[in-house]
């Protein structure tokens, strides 16, 4: 069953991550959720950004929705097949113990002052008429690994208001959440969104986990 499999993947992910003496777990309401300090160095924040930089476009969503403020970031997918990216991606799938199969290509995100990306879960509602593609493409997703790659003057926290979370962006700091509960369902809990930037820019790299080998 998949409710099974992604139980297990969120244990094995979870336990893994406990034992990491440089990972700190974030007490929250219903998530599980950790930090990673320094995870890359200022030098590799440094090249990810100007990557970001040199290739953003408006952020897109898979849900259509009429609210033009919804999601007013920058984006774009970098070339994982590039030295340094493909270095940074399988430290990142080493340190939460998945096969880079299973990793979505990593997506660089840019805000600046007013941007963000409202209240929304990262797991795909199987209800939405997209989710018959996503399956095909590797199931659904378990694990959200975000990098900061530099810190606004202001603003720009990650959210999470239905597990009564609040994340400053540090830069070089690692955060990692599941987007299921430890049954395996979707976990409603790992609501969260980019707060707006009121001062500053903010640059992160985002990859995401499916269930099962993730299809391009």
């Amino acid at each position: 069953m998949a409710k099974d499999r992604l139980a297990e993947i969120g244990r094995a992910t979870a336990a893994r991550l406990n034992r990491n003496p440089a990972v700190q777990m974030v007490a929250g309401e219903g998530i599980d959720l950790y930090v990673y300090q320094n995870f890359l160095t200022l030098e590799e924040c440094g090249g990810l950004v100007a990557m970001i930089d040199a290739d953003r476009k408006p952020s897109k969503l898979l849900s259509a929705t009429d609210d033009a403020e919804f999601r007013t970031s920058e984006s774009c997918d970098l070339d994982r097949w590039n030295p340094f990216v493909d270095g940074i991606d399988r430290r990142i799938c080493a340190l939460m113990g998945m096969k880079p199969r299973q990793g979505e290509t990593m997506q660089g995100q840019r805000y600046d002052v007013g941007q963000q990306f409202k209240a929304h879960h990262d797991y795909f509602h199987v209800g939405e008429p997209y989710w018959s593609e996503q399956k095909q493409r590797g199931g659904q997703r378990t694990w959200t690994a975000m990098i900061y790659l530099d810190e606004p003057t202001s603003g720009g926290e990650t959210w999470f208001s239905a597990g009564g979370l609040k994340v400053s962006p540090r830069t070089a700091m690692l955060l990692t959440w599941n987007n299921m509960d430890r049954t395996g369902a979707e976990n409603v809990q790992a609501l969260h969104e980019s707060l707006p930037i009121t001062e500053g820019l903010k640059n992160v790299v985002t990859k995401w986990f499916r269930e099962r080998y993730w299809v391009t």
